[in-house]
């Protein structure tokens, strides 16, 4: 399979790896898969981005089928490659539902890479933390306080985007901290901004 990936095809764009991960999807190809996982050590950078592409988009489609790999895309969290980085990060994202017990087990790996990550690694994290603290109660106070943090700091343009990726976790018991964050930040929002917090806030009060 790692043949038709886009670097093997002598191509520069994303349209090979979207198809190989359909395919791979549709197949429910493991061996296949392992054959891309394997890639992802591959010394040749552009084989790698490729790899990470391909699983984070199987991952999108049927998690389940990436979900046993959960320990690899944490390693690459360490990774000097930037896009191995928030790659990896966004396959966690979407398997976390499926393995919160590993990955919570992981969390300082996760929250390094969250601190000191790029933007895309920053806005997958908030979802790993939601999916962790709606997966099990003896994760939630943890991973609440820490969108909590995030939300009280993140960039205004961040605000909206970030509270609907965390919304997943609020529930009756829960909402009244993040409620209070939104409307302290609300004041500082554009308009734009200010009407994605406002549909979070109104369905919290229904």
């Amino acid at each position: 399979m790692i043949e038709k990936i886009a670097f093997n095809l002598g191509r520069n764009d994303e349209e090979p790896n979207i198809a190989l991960a359909i395919e791979l999807s549709n197949s429910k190809d493991l061996k296949g898969i392992e054959e891309i996982v394997d890639g992802l050590k591959n010394k040749k950078e552009q084989v790698a981005n490729d790899c990470i592409k391909v699983l984070y988009e199987i991952g999108e489609r049927k998690p389940e089928l990436i979900a046993n790999y959960v320990l690899d895309f944490i390693q690459l969290l360490k990774s000097r490659n930037n896009r191995l980085v928030w790659g990896a990060m966004t396959a966690i994202s979407k398997i976390t539902v499926l393995k919160p017990k590993e990955v919570f087990e992981n969390i300082e790996i996760i929250i390094d890479a969250y601190e000191n990550g790029s933007v895309i690694t920053r806005d997958n994290s908030i979802s790993v933390f939601a999916e962790l603290a709606k997966a099990d109660k003896k994760y939630e106070k943890i991973m609440l306080t820490k969108i909590i943090q995030h939300l009280e700091t993140c960039r205004p343009k961040e605000v909206g985007q970030h509270a609907e990726r965390a919304f997943i976790c609020i529930n009756q018991e829960n909402s009244n901290e993040f409620l209070s964050v939104l409307l302290k930040r609300r004041n500082n929002l554009s308009d734009s901004q200010k009407k994605r917090v406002d549909k979070l806030i109104k369905k919290i009060n229904i």
